[in-house]
């Protein structure tokens, strides 16, 4: 198994530094943090200076992973064109094209696959890493026409190890779909917990399920969630421009008629959509990854909402969902 270096272990870097471990690889990492990087020793796992790492990796072609939050992302990419030039890169960043414009701009020699796992916490750091954090979780590993092969089956296999579902797409798409299913919610749950903070401290004292589900993630660290979304920008443009139009019909509708129908009945069937695919059997299927277009075939997995879940030597494993007619 192939060793992995995480740069980067706060709570997704060094759930993957855990997760890895927990898969029988040989592991280290560097981190920016102080406390982090404390945390991680006192838990056994080696924690070096960052050129010490890169080196290392270097030398034992190692799996790199970029854990660190966007605007860290081209320093980090400098020292890895200096001390690991040639190396397998991946990233779990939450946003995929900013990052591969930055790898084309600074380490252009790595042979590179984007990443993001599904998964988190509202909470932050090495204290709230853990190993079974991507247990089925989705995972995208990006496959572009310029994406290396060997790069791409480095990082989903790494995904695998961590118990996560690998979903290949391009950068554009996964970039448009995070920004209506991560991004837009962020910024709707920072709406509401404003919203509801100014209602005073009978509102507060009336909150409850529905108010706490909806703002979850506003107890989110801020200056992540800035970077997240703001690295985004034209993605989430859209998607609150998407926003803002039904809400901008949910008020019309409710000022000329008094009914909201439209809006909840829309909602009703937007969650019942996801239940579905959430809850869909799953059809097996074969990739040649040998074959004459392998990426190809993989965006066509990510398109129908699938996952490759395994390898069979140069056979990639796909679940297909199944939905009901």
């Amino acid at each position: 198994m192939r060793s992995v270096c995480v740069v980067g272990l706060g709570l997704i870097g060094g759930s993957v530094l855990r997760a890895a471990a927990a898969a029988g690889r040989t592991v280290w990492g560097t981190a920016g943090s102080a406390a982090d990087a404390r945390g991680a020793i006192a838990a056994d796992f080696s924690v070096l200076d960052v050129d010490s790492a890169l080196r290392k990796a270097a030398d034992d072609d190692a799996l790199v992973v970029i854990a660190v939050p966007l605007p860290a992302v081209d320093a980090v990419l400098r020292k890895v064109a200096d001390l690991a030039p040639r190396c397998l890169l991946t990233d779990v960043v939450s946003v995929k094209g900013p990052v591969a414009d930055a790898v084309a701009k600074y380490a252009p020699n790595a042979r590179f696959a984007g990443g993001h796992p599904m998964a988190g916490k509202s909470e932050s750091g090495w204290a709230a890493s853990s190993a079974a954090l991507f247990t089925e979780a989705a995972w995208v590993v990006t496959a572009d026409e310029e994406t290396d092969l060997a790069a791409w089956r480095e990082a989903a296999r790494l995904a695998l190890d961590c118990g996560a579902g690998v979903v290949p797409t391009t950068t554009l798409e996964h970039d448009a779909a995070v920004a209506r299913i991560s991004h837009l919610p962020h910024v709707l749950a920072a709406v509401l917990a404003a919203c509801g903070a100014d209602g005073g401290p009978l509102a507060m004292a009336l909150a409850a399920g529905s108010f706490s589900d909806g703002t979850r993630v506003a107890s989110s660290r801020p200056e992540l969630v800035l970077a997240m979304c703001e690295g985004n920008r034209a993605g989430l443009l859209d998607a609150v421009d998407d926003a803002l139009g039904k809400l901008g019909a949910a008020r019309g509708a409710l000022a000329s008629t008094g009914s909201l129908g439209a809006t909840v009945h829309a909602g009703h069937h937007g969650r019942a959509t996801f239940e579905g695919y959430r809850d869909a059997g799953r059809a097996r299927a074969m990739i040649d990854l040998a074959g004459p277009d392998p990426m190809e075939e993989l965006r066509l997995v990510g398109a129908r909402g699938g996952r490759v879940v395994g390898f069979d030597g140069d056979l990639a494993v796909v679940a297909l969902p199944v939905l009901p007619d």
